[in-house]
């Protein structure tokens, strides 16, 4: 891959400051004080909070806790999606810090998937690293580690050490000379469709397109092929939706093959938003992540 440590750096260390709050129907023995944290972009939600959990289970009796879930705004928040996704998609459009509300009970089995441990937060890590090498190498590179690699993988993102992730992953970013690029771009589109009473997500996975298609490729023909968004987004008119990736808007003719490599998640899968703009600029708050 192309040697741009200092965006892959940016990427890893893009934070962004959140609010936890205890839901007011919470039974407690006093008052829950809100507890603040950056969380890291690239991280999931249950992997980075177990302070936000043991600071709050400071006020509740034993009998009255379930399993913890996050809910931003009505909707609850998907563990499973990177937190920056998480985040582009629901609040963007928000003054910081992002308040996060806290519960402890009545889980929204039809909304969340449960998370018991970190096991299966890994697990669900390293399923979707193997689907990216499937297609971007035919699983060749991933097969090739030992287990001790991947688990090399997973400690560097659970334990936030960008160089310990990076040096094994450098593998899965790298490609022949002579071929010029992945045999497939794996990526997940979201788009944020408003109605009267929440936001939906459409959500678009696992797109394959061919290997010619992924070396010449630009951000604005993936757009343009599967949402038809560049039209919505012309020079000259006003713009309608936000094309976002890590909290930022990337040029339309961006080498999908440079964003592949350069703007993945951890998971290898490049995670594009789709969102609607706000009305004026004047009136749009910062959508970055905070990046030092």
């Amino acid at each position: 891959m192309a040697d741009d440590k200092d965006v892959l750096r940016d990427v890893w260390f893009g934070r962004i400051p959140a609010c936890f709050t205890l839901n007011q129907d919470e039974v407690t023995e006093r008052e829950a004080e809100p507890y603040y944290l950056l969380l890291p972009r690239v991280s999931y939600l249950t992997l980075v909070t177990d302070k936000v959990k043991k600071h709050f289970l400071k006020v509740m009796k034993a009998e009255d806790v379930e399993e913890m879930w996050f809910e931003y705004e009505g909707t609850p928040l998907k563990w499973h999606y990177p937190i920056g996704v998480l985040f582009d998609l629901h609040a963007s459009n928000t003054i910081l810090p992002w308040n996060i509300t806290v519960h402890f009970k009545n889980f929204p089995e039809h909304d969340l998937l449960h998370c018991p441990s970190h096991s299966v937060i890994e697990a669900h890590f390293m399923s979707s690293i193997k689907e990216a090498d499937a297609l971007k190498h035919k699983s060749q590179v991933i097969n090739d580690m030992q287990k001790k690699d991947h688990k090399q993988l997973w400690m560097g993102l659970q334990n936030d050490k960008f160089d310990q992730f990076w040096a094994m992953n450098r593998k899965l970013m790298e490609f022949p000379t002579e071929e010029g690029g992945f045999r497939y771009i794996p990526f997940r589109i979201y788009q944020v469709l408003h109605t009267c009473t929440n936001a939906v997500i459409s959500f678009l996975n696992r797109f394959r397109m061919v290997s010619i298609f992924s070396r010449t490729c630009v951000l604005d023909c993936l757009l343009l092929k599967y949402l038809r968004v560049s039209s919505l987004c012309a020079a000259g008119e006003e713009k309608r939706l936000l094309v976002v990736i890590h909290g930022i808007e990337p040029l339309f003719e961006t080498p999908l093959q440079w964003l592949s490599e350069h703007l993945s998640h951890p998971d290898n899968f490049l995670h594009i938003c789709v969102v609607p703009a706000p009305r004026t600029e004047k009136a749009r708050p910062l959508l970055d992540s905070l990046f030092p």
